[in-house]
């Protein structure tokens, strides 16, 4: 036997040692769990790097203020309460500043989209105050906590922050580390969440980016394709009062209009003008200030609580986008 033989086979069975101690070895804990999955389906998709992924994931940081801050959504209040917090002077004095300063780029996208003009700005006057208050927290905490502290919607937040992560950076308004939004991980003016910015953002100035922090015409036009993609009908009815009669029937609010308008007088209920008869339409009462407050919305409504599923973020927009549009025509008279 050669003197060097043994020597050669302690050393080949060195590679064979190491990964036995790798494979017993105890993988290491998640910073947050289940982001060893996320990352892994993640790589899977897009052949991103794990390790740069793991990184990523490892700074973003678990904040209390952000699970607090979903505990306590605005939508709890009734509308009496509500309403007051979006249709202030300010808020439409400043959405009909806007309107004009920004009036031939607002309609050229509204005419593009079919879309009324009024209801983008409305759109972001309730989310960012025009473009002012976009959000504050990281949008990696917001998404990291939510998707994996947050157990009520977990699963929601969770496929966000894969998407956000699987966005190209053409989609995106600066490095994912530096993106800042709300404490659901919305971002930009129009408080995009990262599967609307895949589905519904557009690049509308043609600079090869979807900026919807910087960019008018990127943040106005995605707004208005998300509209005409959830079937916005241009020039048809949103929401419209009623008068209910003293046996009118009782009905419970759907978001998708149920009946014609004619089926709902049947039952008791009046519109205040005149409207077609057969537009499919839904019985919402809100408790307003004054009371019951019975309304007809329509399909342009449903549109609206696509954007956001409260009724009363809907009805919100819409009176905003109304007293928007009669303020824009009342400084137009005025000159």
């Amino acid at each position: 036997m050669p003197v060097n033989a043994a020597p050669r086979r302690i050393r080949s069975l060195f590679p064979l040692a190491l990964l036995l101690i790798v494979a017993s070895s105890p993988a290491l804990a998640d910073t947050h769990p289940g982001q060893s999955a996320l990352v892994q389906e993640v790589a899977r998709d897009t052949g991103k790097d794990p390790a740069a992924l793991n990184a990523l994931l490892d700074q973003a940081k678990l904040q209390q203020g952000i699970l607090d801050a979903i505990s306590r959504p605005a939508e709890a209040k009734p509308w009496s309460a509500y309403r007051p917090i979006f249709l202030t002077d300010k808020r439409i004095g400043d959405g009909v500043a806007f309107y004009r300063e920004h009036r031939a780029l607002l309609e050229s996208i509204g005419k593009q989209y079919g879309v009324a003009p009024q209801y983008i700005v409305a759109i972001i006057g309730v989310e960012t105050f025009y473009g002012r208050i976009t959000g504050k927290y990281k949008v990696l905490d917001a998404l990291v906590t939510l998707g994996f502290h947050y157990p009520p919607r977990a699963p929601y937040f969770r496929q966000q922050l894969k998407t956000l992560l699987e966005l190209p950076e053409s989609h995106l308004a600066g490095p994912l580390d530096t993106l800042t939004g709300s404490y659901a991980g919305a971002q930009g003016w129009g408080q995009f969440m990262p599967d609307s910015i895949r589905d519904f953002a557009v690049d509308q100035d043609g600079d090869g980016r979807i900026d919807l922090v910087n960019s008018l015409p990127d943040i106005l036009a995605s707004v208005a394709n998300y509209f005409a993609k959830h079937g916005w009908v241009d020039g048809g009815p949103v929401a419209a009062r009623a008068q209910p009669d003293g046996a009118a029937k009782p009905l419970t609010w759907q978001a998708q209009p149920q009946w014609p308008l004619e089926q709902l007088e049947a039952w008791g209920y009046a519109p205040f003008q005149h409207m077609n008869p057969g537009e499919p339409t839904s019985l919402l009462t809100l408790a307003g200030a004054g009371g019951p407050e019975p309304w007809f919305t329509f399909n342009n409504f449903y549109v609206i609580t696509r954007y956001n599923r409260s009724p009363m973020y809907a009805m919100a927009v819409h009176q905003l986008a109304q007293a928007i549009m009669d303020g824009v025509h009342s400084a137009d008279s005025a000159q």
